[in-house]
């Protein structure tokens, strides 16, 4: 066995997919994977830089596990993903404990990088964002039962306020053939839900084919024997389109459910954050989706404070959360990100406004989201097991409106002992803030 190595993955799901297939490679080339830093040989950290919250948690963690230089054992320490690709140059100068830069397009030449740094041979391989990398596998970090899955990198949309085209690359779709092998080498692995992710998933193809591939890309994953949920996640609204609609209301392995963000609801604010929809347009397609698909679960994301934002442009916003009713909503402060356009406007909003908006925009939505829960109780819903609470005798699961790690948890009782991966039927008694009590019916009614 060859060294032991820490690994730190910040940020999204499609950062952690690509963390995964570096894991893979490690341990494919003999490297030991250890959950104690102190006993690391090579820490290996892959960064976030979306927004500056993100950006100054990569460079804590740079800083903090450096310190194992000298309490540990560590010999390497390399700083893969967004933040890496970003600012590879300054934290070659900088942050001097760092001893191997590799780029988001290039986290497959993770071999190459460690072996150099384990021979004092520093490494900065940021190569050009238009390609995409080989891979060979993924070491899974969700528990098993449940996997991201990116069908594309980088995205061409160019909003004013967002570094990912700089940091990720142009929008280059996977071919359909190496999702699929990927999506069946999981599902043969015990992955029974898998979640579509990329910048954009709805563009999906449009590079390669020449259309808009979705949901042929759908209709193929769904074939795979064994594989239950497949979850689709960042679609655009202006996007979505006819046969998308089609098959995610006929497909009974797809979720009923997307995650759409639209950043905000007021024509002036969109335009200037160059988002390709109108208010009209956004109300449009949420009846066309409620209309099509009654149980449909839409998750949204908003931004507060984005640049020239007025009282009158963000209480629009409240009333558009409370008349919409979104199932799930998050939102996070506009972040000021050098390099894009939003950043030079001259309005910009200050911190204590920003965040005072998002405390009204989550507070508006916590009455929707409470409200929403209650309606669910007497229901009976098929439940996804993750785990168990052997403290409290309950077993945790999700239901189809419930991302891992964003949305909901439901806590349920049950009469026979489950596993992590089953699918079982549980009656809603009761909700907990944000998440549903219930009791699997008995084993002859439950969903195996």
């Amino acid at each position: 066995m060859k060294n032991k190595i820490f690994f730190v993955s910040l940020g999204c799901d499609k950062n952690l997919v690509d963390a995964e297939h570096m894991l893979f490679s490690l341990r494919k080339n003999g490297y030991e994977i250890t959950d104690e830093p102190e006993e690391a040989e090579v820490i290996i950290i892959n960064s976030c830089c979306f927004i500056a919250d993100a950006m100054e948690e990569s460079i804590n963690s740079i800083i903090e596990l450096a310190r194992y230089k000298d309490e540990g054992k560590l010999k390497s320490l390399i700083v893969t993903g967004c933040l890496a690709e970003r600012f590879s140059d300054q934290i070659k100068k900088e942050l001097p404990e760092v001893d191997g830069i590799i780029g988001t397009a290039s986290f497959d030449k993770i071999i190459e990088v460690v072996e150099r740094s384990l021979n004092n041979e520093f490494s900065n391989i940021c190569l050009p964002l238009d390609r995409l990398p080989e891979t060979e596998g993924r070491l899974l970090t969700t528990g098993g039962h449940y996997a991201y899955l990116k069908i594309a990198e980088g995205c061409n949309k160019n909003c004013s306020y967002c570094i990912i085209p700089k940091v990720r690359g142009p929008y280059r779709s996977f071919p359909m053939e190496d999702i699929i092998k990927e999506a069946s080498d999981l599902v043969d692995n015990g992955v029974r839900e898998i979640i579509l992710v990329a910048q954009e998933t709805t563009l999906y193809g449009t590079d390669i084919y020449g259309k808009k591939a979705l949901p042929e890309l759908l209709r193929k994953l769904s074939s795979i024997k064994s594989l239950a949920w497949i979850r689709l996640l960042y679609a655009y609204p202006e996007e979505i389109n006819e046969e998308l609609i089609d098959e995610l209301a006929n497909n009974p392995k797809i979720c009923h459910y997307i995650d759409m963000p639209i950043q905000h609801c007021n024509d002036n604010i969109l335009r200037r954050m160059g988002r390709r929809t109108n208010k009209a347009e956004l109300i449009q397609k949420i009846k066309t989706l409620r209309s099509r698909i009654p149980d449909i679960c839409l998750r949204t994301t908003l931004i507060t404070g984005f640049p020239g934002e007025t009282e009158d442009e963000h209480n629009e916003m409240l009333d558009f959360i409370k008349e919409i009713r979104f199932d799930r909503l998050g939102a996070f402060p506009y972040s000021k990100e050098d390099g894009t356009p939003a950043a030079e406007f001259e309005d910009q909003t200050d911190d204590l406004t920003k965040n005072i908006r998002y405390d009204n925009i989550m507070r508006a939505q916590q009455i929707v989201a409470f409200a929403r829960n209650e309606e669910t109780v007497g229901k009976e819903l098929d439940i996804f097991i993750e785990g168990q609470l052997p403290e409290d005798n309950v077993y945790v699961g999700r239901t189809y409106k419930d991302a891992p790690g964003v949305d909901g948890l439901v806590f349920v009782t049950c009469p026979y002992p489950l596993m992590s991966g089953d699918f079982v039927t549980a009656k809603v008694t009761a909700t907990k803030d944000y998440d549903l009590l219930g009791e699997v019916l008995n084993e002859d009614e439950s969903t195996q």
